[in-house]
């Protein structure tokens, strides 16, 4: 049994907060009384001293300035007991699990994630990261709620989000920049590419050209990225993810022929809209609105 209400530790923190009994009493319209045996109380029950009045100061005592401290993460930790329970009783999910292939601009998906969690400030949400089929399985078996993928499902929900452009790069000094022509698919052959693996366990899919006779496959873009930049390879990478590098001029496209430049298709999925909480769709309102904004600059 606790020897300390809630109640009790709000009035002490008053005392501390409105600088003494009186201006406590005012603030929160309670007698001075009553704010007095709260903080007597507590002090009876827990055999601790919390203040020291000298003149018509009130001070904390050392004991009092370590209660305050436990009491303000108590009555925090009460606050955000109420307020999960207030949004599950208004039937707000209280936690979004998102799929998001790595290719999707990470300035975007950081703007919706940040006006979603500023709308719903108690939602949990889970980003996992996915390659090609990743996110679609991980919707298909139910391991997020929401998936934007290249890859749709055969059932389900299905909408095209944006385009995203792709440019064959290397390093600056890597030798096929050394051609000084453009460069046929055939040159690329005898060159290492770096490939990012499909993220999907069940069924894994190859994507982008394969040609070459030397193939490292890594697990993540940023990866690929790092090997490129370093002159390992050369990759196709979602324009994006590298623009500063582009800008800099740590990658440099590389003049093919045919095929230097591609597009891939980014859509948003999900199974049942009718299951979807109000903080989902919020997060996909604000997922079209920023996509929308990319197409238009694109």
């Amino acid at each position: 049994m606790l020897r300390v209400t809630l109640e009790q530790w709000r009035m002490f923190k008053a005392v501390v907060e409105y600088g003494g009994f009186n201006q406590a009493a005012k603030k929160v319209h309670k007698s001075q009384s009553s704010i007095h045996t709260a903080v007597h109380k507590i002090e009876q029950g827990l055999g601790v001293k919390l203040f020291t009045v000298q003149g018509r100061k009130t001070q904390l005592t050392e004991a009092g300035e370590m209660m305050l401290r436990r009491a303000n993460f108590l009555l925090e930790e009460a606050a955000k007991v109420e307020a999960v329970g207030q949004t599950l009783g208004e039937g707000i999910e209280s936690q979004l699990r998102i799929a998001v292939d790595e290719i999707f601009p990470q300035h975007l998906l950081y703007k919706v994630l940040e006006q979603t969690s500023n709308q719903y400030p108690l939602l949990r949400i889970e980003l996992m990261e996915s390659v090609l089929t990743g996110g679609s399985e991980l919707l298909q078996n139910t391991d997020v709620d929401i998936a934007i993928s290249p890859v749709v499902l055969s059932d389900g929900f299905s909408e095209e989000l944006c385009h995203i452009e792709f440019v064959a790069v290397a390093s600056p000094d890597h030798a096929l920049h050394r051609y000084e022509r453009d460069l046929t698919l055939e040159d690329l052959k005898s060159h290492r590419q770096i490939v990012v693996r499909d993220s999907a366990i069940a069924r894994k899919k190859d994507d982008g050209w394969l040609g070459a006779h030397q193939r490292w496959t890594v697990s993540h873009m940023t990866t690929s990225i790092d090997m490129i930049t370093k002159g390992l390879g050369f990759a196709w990478l979602p324009i994006p993810a590298i623009q500063v590098l582009l800008d800099t001029g740590r990658l440099k496209p590389l003049p093919l022929l045919q095929q230097s430049q591609r597009k891939a298709q980014l859509h948003l999925i999900f199974k049942d809209g009718d299951r979807l909480g109000p903080a989902a769709r919020a997060f996909i309102g604000e997922l079209r609105y920023q996509c929308m904004q990319l197409e238009e600059v694109m």
